[in-house]
């Protein structure tokens, strides 16, 4: 049996094929494995998927996973697994970004983008990630993503720059004021989910003509300074995984369709795709 995992910081989705279809699927605590030690990883699947799958042979093991960005993590995770059930077993660890690319693009060349509380993206020459511009991450970077939208709300509201009954709307809807932001952003951990928090606020007014240029100007950044930089970007389909894409689809063709893109698919979670892959 073939064990398929999608590792992110919020949850584990674990997949087991057996023959082409979903055996089980298990959810555990999520994890980033460049923050935690192998032991931990170990301890975590030892308590959490290990009782989940007694009984069931698992023979090969394919982990994509947030954090899983250099040999020394991916080899960590690679002995974690096999700790668990058994050191002859197939185990490959890739970034959470080689499952974007597998599950939209399969064995065809592309530009695979993650678009939820950050973004990232890749060219896939339908083998192997080929270029990828670096996100930097939510204060350099992740243009497009949850946490700089949310920034940049949270930015406009607090200097005045959103009409004042959208203003005022928000900080009583997220019973927030200026102090309270400031104390969440500067002073408490994970910023960054905290700033993506907000950004349903954005898609319930996105009818909000300073609200949808809020949102176009992110995502038009997002294709500059990332997506044009791939070579063939104007000719290859540009796809995208997150929740981000998925609810800002209208907007995200707009700032495409400027930066001279064309968007394919779109999907909210790489599982589906993954076990496309996997199961082909």
């Amino acid at each position: 049996m073939i064990l398929v995992a999608d590792c992110g910081s919020t949850k584990i989705d674990w997949c087991l094929l057996n023959n082409q279809k979903v055996e089980k699927q298990v959810f555990t605590m999520g994890m980033n494995a460049v923050m935690l030690t192998e032991e931990e990883i170990r301890l975590r699947i030892a308590e959490e998927l290990v009782p989940e799958l007694t009984g069931y042979p698992v023979e090969e093991v394919y982990f994509y996973g947030a954090g899983c960005i250099s040999e020394e993590v991916c080899s960590n995770v690679a002995r974690a697994i096999r700790s668990n059930f058994s050191d002859n077993i197939k185990v490959e660890v890739h970034t959470d970004l080689l499952a974007a690319a597998r599950a939209l693009f399969g064995h065809k060349p592309g530009i695979a983008c993650i678009l939820g509380t950050g973004s990232n993206s890749c060219y896939y020459d339908g083998e192997k990630i080929v270029d990828n511009v670096s996100p930097l991450g939510y204060i350099l970077g992740d243009e497009g993503s949850g946490a700089v939208l949310g920034k940049l709300l949270l930015g406009d509201i607090l200097k005045n720059q959103l009409p004042q009954e959208i203003c005022t709307k928000f900080l009583k809807q997220y019973d927030l004021d200026r102090l309270a932001i400031i104390r969440r952003v500067y002073k408490e951990p994970q910023a960054n989910r905290f700033l993506a928090s907000v950004t349903p606020f954005l898609l319930e007014n996105i009818d909000c003509p300073e609200i949808h240029e809020l949102v176009l100007n992110a995502f038009k950044a997002f294709f500059k300074r990332n997506i044009t930089q791939y070579p063939h970007y104007d000719t290859l389909k540009v796809n995208f995984i997150g929740s981000i894409a998925h609810y800002f689809r209208s907007v995200l063709e707009e700032a495409a369709e400027a930066n001279g893109c064309t968007i394919g698919n779109i999907i909210k979670s790489p599982m589906e795709g993954l076990i496309k892959f996997h199961t082909a």
